[in-house]
């Protein structure tokens, strides 16, 4: 990041002469966007000493997500932050923005995420993080049950063919790409099943869908309460996907007994039937898993990023375990046993193409 493309910003927050700020790179994950930690020397009073830099790629406005091609007016992660922001949700301050040079200013919610509290926390007290991050995700759909229609996040549906395409994407990636191709009988049953999941799916509630709401992207303030990240993706779907998201998340191996009482949590606070919950979570959690271990794979053979491969198998473990709790799928789960070595519980970490 060159110093002109930041003076800008600083400009607008802090007045002339731009401060000077120490820059740290902070390490990405799977973004395209860079993000950067600024000390600001003498920031003055009521204004903040520390802050983010986001750098912003070129195609700032584009999602590899899949799904429909919009063109927004407003870069969508700052329009989603309004919106959230607005319905008293807790997301990082917008300090300034210079959409020209891709950077955006945003408040400091510190370095600790909801994965690294749990790294540092013995599972058998996971109950009280995960039951936080549940209250504020009831918190958040119900802030967001209705949304204005103009709105980007009304604009995009977790729609047929969105689902298609992340299901795709593990036939791309997550198999062709690993194991070769399949034969024609087990490309036929492997469509037939897309199409049962899909076909589930499409039949359930929808509402607000972060799309993810992960441990990764739920910061822990200094005070112990979460905030929310990584939300420009937002859109109507599964109101469930969110969920799924939180409770199979492919970075922390969560017991069945916690998955369990966690969802009874989100329907207590909801007023859902639980039963009901739980069969909409399982067929979303075998989607959105199967879509996962794709992604990782195509994030190291697109973006030549080899870190998430690592995540694969538990993707699958989660996979498995969806399998177990949707009927009718049992021809699925003998081909992804012939297709992948140790499915589903002994898959090993795909080789790097960068090796």
């Amino acid at each position: 990041m060159s110093k002109p493309h930041l003076e800008r910003a600083l400009r607008d927050l802090y007045g002339e002469p731009a401060p000077r700020a120490q820059l740290v790179r902070l390490r990405g994950d799977a973004s395209t966007r860079s993000y950067y930690r600024a000390h600001i020397e003498h920031a003055g009073p009521n204004l903040p000493s520390d802050l983010i830099v986001m750098q912003l790629p070129e195609d700032a406005f584009r999602s590899d997500e899949g799904g429909a091609t919009l063109t927004p007016a407003r870069l969508p992660f700052l329009e989603v932050a309004e919106l959230l922001a607005s319905r008293g949700l807790p997301v990082p301050a917008i300090y300034a923005e210079d959409l020209d040079h891709g950077v955006v200013l945003l408040e400091d919610l510190g370095d600790v995420t909801l994965h690294e509290a749990l790294a540092r926390t013995r599972p058998e007290r996971w109950t009280a993080l995960y039951g936080a991050a549940i209250d504020l995700l009831a918190e958040l759909h119900a802030r967001c049950q209705e949304l204005p229609e103009e709105s980007i996040v009304t604009r995009r549906r977790f729609d047929r063919a969105l689902l298609d395409w992340e299901l795709d994407h593990f036939r791309q990636w997550g198999l062709r790409a690993l194991f070769g191709d399949l034969d024609r009988s087990d490309e036929v049953t492997l469509q037939r099943a897309f199409a049962t999941i899909a076909d589930r799916i499409e039949a359930a509630p929808y509402g607000f869908v972060h799309r993810d709401y992960q441990s990764k992207n739920l910061m822990v303030r200094p005070d112990g309460t979460l905030a929310l990240i990584d939300f420009q993706d937002a859109l109507v779907g599964p109101r469930v996907y969110d969920l799924v998201a939180l409770l199979c998340d492919s970075y922390v191996a969560l017991d069945v007994e916690l998955q369990a009482a966690m969802i009874a949590r989100y329907a207590a606070l909801r007023h859902i039937d639980p039963g009901v919950l739980h069969r909409e979570f399982w067929w979303v959690a075998l989607q959105r898993k199967l879509k996962d271990a794709g992604r990782f794979v195509y994030i190291d053979r697109v973006r030549k990023n080899p870190s998430f491969l690592q995540w694969f198998p538990q993707s699958l473990v989660y996979v498995g375990r969806a399998l177990e709790r949707a009927p009718g799928l049992g021809a699925l789960n003998e081909l992804l046993r012939r297709a992948i070595p140790g499915f589903p519980d002994a898959v090993v970490e795909p080789a790097s193409s960068m090796e």
